[in-house]
């Protein structure tokens, strides 16, 4: 069974509020390997300041965790977010649904 306040979070990270496509795209990534900022700005396509952001929002909700220091920081996705994942992709799934039957798509 999924943790309701788990479930709040994340579709308050992911869903309510400006930047959360992209904090999913982030977590995404950072499931099959960790990442440092460079990688995830390069892989995204986004600036550089823009995933330092992100990822200072994420490692404040207790969704990543990091590794190392200064720019050879490696993050990875969180104890709790593994624990919750399927919560996650609960709430990713929701969010890719709304946005394909806004574009058209099913």
């Amino acid at each position: 069974m999924i943790d309701p306040d788990a479930r709040r979070l994340l579709w308050f990270l992911f869903a309510g509020s400006r930047g959360g496509e992209n904090r999913i795209r982030i977590i995404s990534l950072l499931k099959e390997r960790p990442y440092n900022t460079n990688q995830l700005a390069e892989a995204m396509g986004l600036d550089y300041k823009a995933i330092q952001h992100h990822m200072s929002v994420l490692e404040k909700n207790n969704m990543v965790t990091k590794a190392g220091e200064k720019y050879g920081v490696l993050y990875f996705i969180s104890p709790y977010l593994e624990h919750h994942i399927d919560a996650f992709d609960e709430v990713k799934a929701a969010i890719d649904k709304k946005t394909a039957s806004r574009s058209g798509k099913k």
